[in-house]
Parts: C-alpha cells; structure tokens; sequence
C-alpha cells in the first residue's frame, strides 16, 4: 500500500503543479470561468478524499520527496479516521444532532482560543521584576518544598595523564579570587569536564551522573559528611567541591525556583488577560446593544 501511496502522492503533487500552469494560461487567454475538476485521491466507503482538500499539506520550501512523504501519511491518516468512523458507525448509534452540536461546539473553542492567544500575546507584560519574583517566594513557601538533593559547588573531570593534580585540588579547595582564575584556565586547558557555576544550584544526581559517585548508597549522609572528594576509574580522576547542600524536602532556594517563579507569574498574568478580554469584549456588547436575552413566556 505504500507504495502505492508514493504514487498516488506524486501524480497529485504533478497535478497540483501542472492545474496551476493551466489554470493560470486560461486566465490569460480568456475571461471565461474555469470550472473546478474534482480529483479523486483515496475513497472509503462513500467518503472521497479529493486532491484540493490537500491543499496547504505541502509547503513551497520542502523538496519534493518530503512533500511525498507528507501526502503519503495524510492520506493513510485520513483513511485510518474514515475506516474507524465507519466501524463505529456500525457498532453504535449514535446521537447525530449530539455530534454536530459537539463539533460546532469544539469549532468555536478553537477560534475563541486562538483569538485569546492572540490578544494576550499582544497585551502580555513580559516583565518580571525581582521584588515580585521574591514576595511570590516568600508568600508561597511550601509549594517549593525539594524534590531531590542539590548543591552548589565545583566538579571537574580530568584524564589520569593531566599535569598537576595535586596543584589542582589545592586550587579547588581555594576562595582565593587569584586561585578561582588559575582553576579556570587549568580547566579550560586540561580538564576533560568541568562546572565551576558555584552561585548556581545543581540537581546533585545529575552532577554525578556517569560517575563513580552513583555509587553512593546514603546520598543524604554523604553531602553532610563531605566537603570535597575524589574518586577514579582505569582512565579519569573525578573531583567534587560542595560548598553547600539542600536536601529533599527542605524548602528550595529562592535561585533554584526563580525561573519557575517567574514562568508562574507570567502564566497568572495570561489567564488574568483573557478574562479581562471576555469582560471587555461582553460590556462593549452590553453597551451597543449587542445581543438580547428573551424571557420565556409563562
């Protein structure tokens, strides 16, 4: 069947080309209206599916093989839906008012949500500033309760050969500014990975990911009973500075959550403007007489 569905996907994609051509050589010989041809594409039952209800499936920047492909799996959707629609048919009796009242019910949503999308991506206040990103944190503290352990901290990975190791874990160890340069250069020459981001908060699972630490029965026991580590395999030496920790169910840090944070105040201001655009839009109706409410007869 696939293949016969290439086929049938290039003859349209041909004929969408030539009927083009052709349509536009008879618009300039003459006046005359040019009845529309329906093709046929693939049938189920007594539902036809026609060459112009492809259209807008192919775009005009995709090679013609993509185009193909594309055709070929509308087609095989579009006759799954039928082959289902019609077994459905059969086995149930269904409420046809029901469904349309559904369907015209599922049109509207769609056109209200995208007008909705619409006016909030044009009226949304993208801006968040720290004060409102704080005072979210502090009135909502239990929501942010740690799902997992994190640090802050220093991890390098460096092969067994990288030259001076020793002078290494002195620089890790370090607070010295000076100190903090000559890691990063070392690192950036010699370190196979590296994360030196000690202001940011890590998920400490992922830190260790791929690394003798997963080894780790007591997670908990080890952040707390451990500043700096080391371990190794036959090629690498890995190395671990945690200058502080979080464990789970700990209220997070508020840098840990920020863009979370932010990510809800935007969220809230959204839905704060499609309601106000409901209200707009039915006081300006309410206004202008827009529509009427009949009272039933008693």
């Amino acid at each position: 069947m696939k293949n016969n569905f290439l086929t049938i996907s290039f003859i349209v994609l041909t004929s969408l080309l030539w009927s083009c051509e052709y349509i536009n050589l008879k618009s300039f010989e003459t006046e005359e209206k040019v009845e529309e041809v329906k093709v046929p594409v693939a049938r189920v039952g007594n539902s036809v599916l026609y060459q112009k209800d492809l259209a807008g499936i192919v775009g005009n920047d995709i090679s013609v093989k993509d185009s193909t492909n594309l055709i070929d799996r509308y087609v095989n959707s579009w006759i799954k839906k039928q082959l289902l629609i019609s077994e459905a048919s059969e086995k149930i009796d269904f409420d046809q008012a029901s469904i349309e009242r559904k369907v015209l019910d599922y049109r509207y949503a769609l056109m209200v949500h995208e007008f909705k999308k619409y006016y909030v991506d044009n009226n949304l206040d993208t801006v968040v500033t720290n004060e409102e990103i704080e005072t979210y944190f502090n009135d909502n503290k239990d929501n942010f309760e740690l799902k997992q352990n994190i640090i802050r901290g220093y991890f390098i990975t460096v092969s067994k050969d990288a030259p001076k190791i020793n002078k290494l874990k002195s620089l890790i160890n370090s607070d010295k500014p000076q100190d903090f340069k000559e890691l990063k250069s070392y690192c950036f020459r010699f370190a196979e990975t590296y994360f030196l981001e000690d202001s940011v908060w890590i998920n400490f699972d992922e830190a260790i990911r791929n690394t003798p630490f997963t080894s780790v029965t007591n997670k908990i026991d080890f952040l707390k009973s451990n500043k700096f580590v080391e371990d190794e395999n036959e090629e690498k030496i890995y190395f671990l500075r945690i200058k502080e920790f979080k464990i789970s169910d700990q209220i997070s840090p508020l840098e840990f959550v920020r863009n979370d944070i932010k990510q809800i105040i935007l969220n809230k201001r959204k839905v704060a403007l499609a309601n106000q655009l409901e209200e707009e839009v039915f006081e300006k109706a309410k206004s202008s007489n827009k529509y009427e409410i009949y009272k039933a007869e008693k």
